[in-house]
Formats: structure tokens, C-alpha cells, sequence
């Protein structure tokens, strides 16, 4: 029989409480610890990535093609905007695609770039958090974490690709979320189907991912209680697998999987980026795309890139940074087999950097303050590597930074694009960059006239819409990307020779071209035509007559020689008698083979100044916009000199009247 002594009565209700804030409160605490540390890297670090989104660096082919995808998901119901040919696995732009809907970033934004750069703002910062849990799960201190963060988010090589709108991004976060889940000590086998599941949707996003499977598989081997290790990881071995093969499904629903003659396949697909793609060539031949690749990073964050790799060889001595170090190591290596190497490769390699860089600081720290003279020097030695680099980071961090903060290097596209809004002809069919496909649909142009570039020769549905070629376009909007792409695009090299710039914005690798094309090739006919340079010069003369024309010396003469445009000639006459017109300058359009000077620039007309804003553009601009049939120019602008008025290079050859023989 038990005694009342001996009887265990439950604690009252208020007690048990207390005792439950007992073990909660620390547990609280850490967490508002864990928030002051990882908030003011994060916080700043996302805002510096989100100022000035729109404006630096320039949007480019990549982005768009992206971009597209997204928005053809939700506005046109495909998967694509063109046929989709599994060159990558569709989920990255169906992620960009469900931010862009959620948030209704399409309609918050002109440019559908920038929504999509706003989703990856969102995977950055999502990355950064994940980060900062890795590294102290990794057993660093929250300092270290933060400095990881910042290193994540800050280094100039970091924004540049944080901001544009690669899949490498999104898949990046996913990434991170597996590494963290694979090592799991709770609820393991949780852990690890998340982790594998985690993992699988990065290689969706991203196939180059895949790399990764080596080190998460360890992170998991390692970690694994020996009691369960081959149930936990035959299930998350299952997970993974089953993901991939839902990719394997998708084509096998559609039949795809094989190749066949009129079709696209699964198959074509990973040939193409497995091995039928074209290698990058050598980072010691300065024309191969390795080159440039690798030397636009070095251009970014040279700092980091040598600490990275100089704190990883050393991490290979520091047990809880080794597996991290031989991972990144490994994936800088496998830059070098002689493979295709993208572009946004280091988006993947940007946390590890962090990680072994950050790693290494914590450590010089440990050494430093060990008692063991030999622990000191190697800690005097990693401080003093680690102040140097910190010194080197400062000023170009900062000149860095501070470019994509104010520059606005996307300006010269968002001119284009507005100029052909303005300009173009609605039924004008052209070439374009495909950053600026979705811009150019959404402004009115139709889809199938609006022709990405690379799809000229390469997709059969544009080519039958395209029957005789280059003649079929009207317009080439040239950009960095196209003016450097390979030749073997004959559509578009021959589009290119065959057409004269009628606008132009920007400078350098952000020039942006408006090119018409001289689908008749009047403009070579033009130039062995004398009798239309006689004419010409003739009413050359008569214009120089002309007391309400005033026309500067150095132009006088190329009035006299027959090289400017009839149309210049007719419209300056029709306007004199209206008022005087001062002409500042006649101008050839670049590309135009005839030599013939086919945009005029007007600074006053009837007593008022036209430059800029002036009140004397007012009627210039009236009058060139109400002409119409052969005497309409391709466009009319103001300007800082004044009024520029662009004629085409198709000048009719009856316009004004051949001199008698």
C-alpha cells in the first residue's frame, strides 16, 4: 500500500508554466541573439542589391530569354515563348513565373526584366538566411555567420549576378536549404527525404547543380546514425531519383523523350548541353569565351576570388572547413575539363567562398589567442593574409558598389525600346535582343513579328514565317550580345549588313542600335546612280539660294555634291516658305552604303529656338509627322542640338527631277 507521503501529486497549473518558461525563455533568447546578428548584414546587403534594380548592369540576352518564359506561363498559357526543346528543365522559370503572379510584379514594372530581377532578389535573400544557419550549424560563431552573410551578399561580384535574372539563383537557395537539412540530427530522416528533395528541385532549377550531389551525399553518410544509415539514405536516394525522373515523365507524357524527325526531344536536349555543346577553349587564349568569362569575374571581385582560393587551399588543414574547401576546390577545377563554362557558373560557388573566407577569419582569430607558439604564427600568418585582402576589398568594393548603386547602364534599351514604340510601324517585323521581347509584345507589336534573334535560323516555325530571309524584317535592335555573337547566324549577319542605323543609344558594350533594314538594297542602287546625284546637286543649289535657309559653311558643300537626301532638300524648301530654318548639321546614317546624308538636324525655324525643350520644335515636329507616303522619315526627335529628322535609306529615285541630258 502506498502512503500519502509516498503518492507524486502534478505540480499546480502555474508551476508547470514556469517551469515551461524556464526552458523556453534561453531558447527565446537565442533566437533574438540570432536576429541581432544575422538582420544588419542582411538588411544591408539586400538593400544594396535592390537599389538602382533597374538600372545596373544592363539587361542582357540571358535575362530575357528567362524572363520570357516566365511571363509566357501566365500571359500566353506555354511553357515558352518559343518551342521549348528541354535546353534546361522549365521549374526555374515556373518559380520566377509563380513571384511574378503572387506579387503581381508584371504589372508593377515597364520593364519585365526587372520583375523578373525582383524574384531574384527574393531567392538572395532567402540564400542569405540559409547561409547564415549553415555556418553556425557548421559550428562557427554568429560573427562568423554575419561576415559570411556580408561577404554573400556585398562582394561586387555577388550583386552583379545576384541582380540578373539567372535560374543558378533561385537554385542556389535550394542548394543551401539541402546542405543544411543533410546535416540533421533530429528528426533525421525528415531531414534527409528534405534535404534530398531540396536538392532535386535545384537540379530542376539548374542542371549544373547536380555537381553538388557528392557533397550533400557525405554531409549525409557522415551525419547518419550507423543504426539507420542505409534506410535514411536508400529513402532519400528514392526521393531524389523520383524527382528526376518527374523531368523524365514530363517528356515521356508529351512524347518527347527520343528523337524523331519534325520534334524535339529529351534526348537532343541533353546531348546538346552534355556534349554536342561548343567548349569554352583555354583561359590562356584571350578570344575564347573562358577567357572572357573568367576576366569578367577578375573584373568584378578580384579580391575575392584570390582570398576564396587562397582561404580554401588553407581550409583543406581546419577539420570543420575541409569538406568545404575541398567543394570548392573541386567545382573551381571542374571549370577547367574543357567543357562549355556558363556564364553564372559562380553564382554556385559565391556561398562557399563565403563560407571557407568567413571560416578562415574565425580561425586566425582561435590561433591567435591559443597559448602554442606554432598556433600563433599560423594565426599572425592567416590575419595579416586576411588584413591585406580586407585593405585591397575596401576601395574597390566601394568604386564598385557605388557604380551599381547611381549608374544607369540599362537606359540606352529602354530609349530603343521607346523609340520603336514611337517610330515603328505597328506590322513591323524585327530582330531583337530577347531582354527586350516581352517590352515590345506588351507595347503592341505582334509576337511572331517580334523575333528573337537566335530563333532566325535555328527555330523551323520562325523560318517559315521568314520565307525569303533577311528581306523578311524591317528592323534589327543590335546589342552587345548580337553584335558578338558567331557568324553562323546568316539571317541575322546578312540582316545586319543590310541595314543602316536610324537610331542610336549609348556607348561601349551598352550601345543599343536601331537598324532599318534595306530589304530592296536601294541604298547600293542609289550609289551607282549619277543621274540621282545630279538631281540632287541641283536642288542642292536651289536650296543654297534660298535667303530663308541658312545652312553652315562646312555644309554648304554637301549640298552642291548631290550626297543629301532628296527629301531633306523638298521638306527644306517647303518649310522656308513658313519662316526661316537654320540647319546645324547633315548627317550619314552608319551602315548606309550610298555615302548620303540622311538625317537633318534643325536648331530654329521661324525665328524660334528648336533645341531641346524650345518652343521652335513645336512646329517642326508638327510638320514632319503630318507628311506621310515617300516623304515620311523613320522618325522625328528632339534633340540637345535641335530637331533630328531621320529619312530611310529607300529614297525614291523619282522624287526630284533628273537633269536633262
Amino acid at each position: 500500500m502506498t502512503s500519502t507521503l509516498d503518492r507524486t501529486f502534478p505540480a499546480p497549473a502555474s508551476r508547470r508554466a514556469e517551469r515551461v518558461s524556464e526552458t523556453r525563455q534561453p531558447r527565446w533568447r537565442d533566437r533574438l541573439i540570432d536576429a541581432a546578428w544575422l538582420l544588419p548584414p542582411l538588411l544591408i546587403g539586400i538593400l544594396v542589391n535592390a537599389l538602382n534594380l533597374g538600372g545596373s548592369p544592363q539587361r542582357i540576352d540571358d535575362e530575357g530569354t528567362y524572363t520570357a518564359q516566365a511571363w509566357s506561363l501566365g500571359n500566353l498559357g506555354e511553357l515558352t515563348h518559343y518551342t521549348y526543346w528541354y535546353d534546361h528543365p522549365p521549374l526555374g522559370w515556373i518559380q520566377i513565373a509563380a513571384w511574378a503572379g503572387l506579387t503581381d510584379a508584371w504589372d508593377r514594372y515597364d520593364v519585365a526584366v526587372i520583375a523578373a530581377r525582383e524574384a531574384m532578389l527574393a531567392a538572395t535573400a532567402i540564400a542569405a538566411v540559409l547561409l547564415w544557419c549553415l555556418v553556425r550549424r557548421i559550428g562557427f560563431a554568429r560573427l562568423t555567420a554575419s561576415v559570411a552573410v556580408a561577404i554573400f551578399l556585398l562582394s561586387p561580384l555577388a550583386v552583379q549576378f545576384h541582380r540578373q535574372v539567372y535560374l543558378d539563383n533561385i537554385a542556389t537557395a535550394w542548394l543551401l536549404a539541402a546542405l543544411l537539412l543533410a546535416m540533421s540530427r533530429r528528426a533525421q530522416l525528415i531531414g534527409y527525404i528534405g534535404a534530398a528533395a531540396a536538392l532535386g528541385v535545384a537540379v530542376l532549377t539548374k542542371e549544373t547543380y547536380l555537381l553538388a550531389l557528392p557533397l550533400v551525399a557525405w554531409l549525409m553518410w557522415r551525419g547518419a546514425d550507423r543504426t539507420t544509415r542505409r534506410y535514411t539514405l536508400s529513402v532519400a536516394a528514392s526521393v531524389l531519383g523520383l524527382i528526376g525522373l518527374t523531368y523524365v515523365a514530363f517528356a515521356l507524357v508529351k512524347g518527347e523523350v527520343t528523337p524523331a524527325p519534325g520534334r524535339v526531344s529529351l534526348w537532343d536536349g541533353l546531348a546538346f548541353q552534355l556534349s554536342s555543346r561548343e567548349g569554352s577553349g583555354s583561359l590562356f587564349d584571350p578570344e575564347s569565351l573562358m577567357s572572357r568569362t573568367v576576366g569578367l569575374w577578375w573584373q568584378l571581385d578580384a579580391v575575392l576570388i584570390v582570398t576564396a582560393l587562397a582561404a580554401a587551399v588553407a581550409a583543406l588543414f581546419v577539420r570543420r572547413l575541409r569538406p568545404w574547401a575541398i567543394a570548392l576546390l573541386a567545382l573551381t577545377a571542374f571549370m577547367f575539363r574543357g567543357g562549355y563554362l556558363p556564364v553564372p557558373y559562380v553564382i554556385m560557388l559565391l556561398p562557399f567562398a563565403a563560407i571557407v573566407v568567413a571560416g578562415m577569419g574565425q580561425r586566425a582569430l582561435e590561433a591567435l589567442r591559443s597559448n602554442a607558439v606554432l598556433q600563433r604564427f599560423t594565426g599572425v600568418a592567416l590575419a595579416s593574409g586576411l588584413i591585406v585582402a580586407l585593405c585591397a576589398a575596401g576601395p574597390l568594393w566601394a568604386a564598385q558598389l557605388r557604380g551599381f548603386l547611381l549608374a544607369d547602364l540599362d537606359r540606352p534599351l529602354r530609349d530603343a525600346e521607346a523609340w520603336m514604340t514611337q517610330n515603328a510601324p505597328g506590322d513591323a517585323r524585327m530582330l531583337v535582343d530577347d531582354a527586350m521581347w516581352v517590352d515590345l509584345v506588351r507595347s503592341g507589336f505582334d509576337r511572331e513579328n517580334v523575333v528573337w534573334y537566335y530563333k532566325a535560323d535555328t527555330d523551323t516555325d520562325v523560318q517559315e514565317l521568314a520565307p525569303d530571309g533577311w528581306r523578311d524584317y524591317d528592323y534589327v535592335i543590335t546589342t552587345d550580345s548580337m553584335r558578338t555573337f558567331p557568324t553562323e547566324f546568316p539571317t541575322v549577319r546578312q540582316a545586319i549588313e543590310n541595314s543602316a542605323v536610324v537610331a542610336s543609344f549609348g556607348d561601349g558594350a551598352q550601345k543599343v542600335d536601331v537598324r532599318l533594314v534595306d530589304t530592296d538594297q536601294a541604298a547600293l542602287a542609289q550609289a551607282a546612280d549619277g543621274d540621282l546625284y545630279a538631281a540632287r546637286s541641283v536642288a542642292g543649289q536651289q536650296v543654297l539660294r534660298n535667303t530663308d535657309v541658312g545652312v553652315p559653311g562646312e555644309e554648304q558643300d554637301l549640298l552642291t555634291s548631290g550626297v543629301v537626301d532628296g527629301r531633306i532638300l523638298l521638306t527644306l524648301g517647303q518649310l522656308s516658305s513658313s519662316g526661316r530654318i537654320d540647319v546645324a548639321d547633315l548627317a550619314q546614317l552608319e551602315g548606309d552604303p550610298s555615302g548620303v546624308h540622311r538625317q537633318l538636324v534643325v536648331s530654329a525655324f521661324a525665328g524660334q529656338d528648336a533645341r531641346g525643350d524650345a518652343a521652335g520644335a513645336d512646329a517642326l515636329l508638327r510638320f514632319y509627322e503630318s507628311l506621310s507616303g515617300p516623304l515620311r522619315p523613320v522618325s522625328v526627335e528632339r534633340g540637345d542640338a535641335g530637331v533630328v529628322i531621320t529619312f530611310s535609306p529607300d529614297e525614291p529615285v523619282d522624287l526630284l527631277p533628273r537633269p536633262s541630258t
